[in-house]
C-alpha cells in the first residue's frame, strides 16, 4: 500500500536535511523506533508496535538508497520481521523537503508499505490514520531535537572552547566493523490509542477473538 504524508518542521531546510542524512540523531525522533547497530550504510533496530493487549516487535535494517541534495530529496529501503515469526514488513521511503521560508521546512514523505501479521488486520484506511497521527508526532519530535541541538550550540559558544562540555558517547566500536548503539529502550506505540475511537470501532471484533485465542492458548498450555 502507498501512503502520503505532509509535514512542517520549524527550523530551515538545511537543518532539516542535515537532521534526515544522520540516522543515529533522527531515530529517536520517530515512536516506537530505537535504533541498536550501525555497520558501514546499514542501520539495525527494532520497532515496537502495541496493538490492544498484544505487543509486537518487528528488528529490521534500513540503508540509504538515494541522497540527492540539489533535489532536498532521500529514499530510505527498510525491511522488518516479527520477532515472533508472525509477519513481516517493508518499506521504501522518499523523503523530499522544500523550503517554505527560512525557519520552516515541509516535509512530503511517500511510503509504499508492505505489510503482514498482526498489524495487517487494520487495513489500508486505518494504517493511513495511524500514519498520519506518528508523522505529526515525528514532526514534534524532530522540532525539539533542532531546538536543543541549538540550544546546546549556544551554550558552547558561551562557555568558549576551553570550557565546552564533552559530547555523551553514544555508540561503541567493535572489531567486527559493527557499531553498538547506546539509546534507551523504546516504548510500544499503542496504535488503538493513537488512531482513536473510529479505528477502534474496526478492530474491535478481530482484536476481542484474537485476544481470546491467546488466553484460550495459555490455558491449555497450563494444563
Amino acid at each position: 500500500m502507498e501512503l502520503n504524508n505532509d509535514i512542517e518542521v520549524n527550523a530551515g531546510v538545511e537543518e532539516v536535511w542535515a537532521a534526515f542524512n544522520d540516522v543515529e540523531r533522527i531515530a529517536p525522533c520517530l515512536p516506537g523506533a530505537q535504533l541498536q547497530e550501525i555497520e558501514g550504510d546499514e542501520y539495525r533496530g527494532i520497532v515496537k508496535v502495541k496493538v490492544g493487549p498484544i505487543t509486537t516487535q518487528y528488528k529490521g535494517k534500513a540503508t540509504f538508497e538515494e541522497r540527492d541534495k540539489d533535489n532536498w530529496k532521500v529514499v530510505i529501503k527498510g525491511d522488518g520481521r516479527d520477532t515472533r515469526g508472525a509477519g513481516n514488513a517493508s518499506a521504501l521511503i522518499t523523503a523530499t523537503l522544500d523550503p517554505k521560508s527560512d525557519d520552516v521546512t515541509g516535509v512530503s514523505v511517500s511510503t509504499d508499505l508492505t505489510i503482514t501479521g498482526k498489524v495487517a488486520q487494520f487495513g489500508r484506511g486505518a494504517i493511513a490514520d495511524v500514519s498520519t497521527k506518528l508523522m505529526g508526532q515525528f514532526a514534534e519530535n524532530l522540532e525539539q531535537l533542532l531546538e536543543e541541538g541549538d540550544d546546546e550550540e549556544a551554550a558552547a559558544d558561551d562557555s568558549g572552547p576551553a570550557h565546552a562540555a564533552p559530547a555523551a558517547a553514544t555508540a561503541a566500536s567493535s572489531s567486527t566493523g559493527v557499531r553498538t548503539i547506546d539509546s534507551p529502550e523504546a516504548e510500544a506505540v499503542d496504535l488503538l490509542e493513537v488512531a482513536g475511537t473510529p479505528v477502534l470501532k474496526r478492530v474491535a471484533v478481530p482484536l476481542a477473538i484474537i485476544f481470546v485465542l491467546i488466553v484460550l492458548r495459555r490455558l491449555l498450555r497450563d494444563d
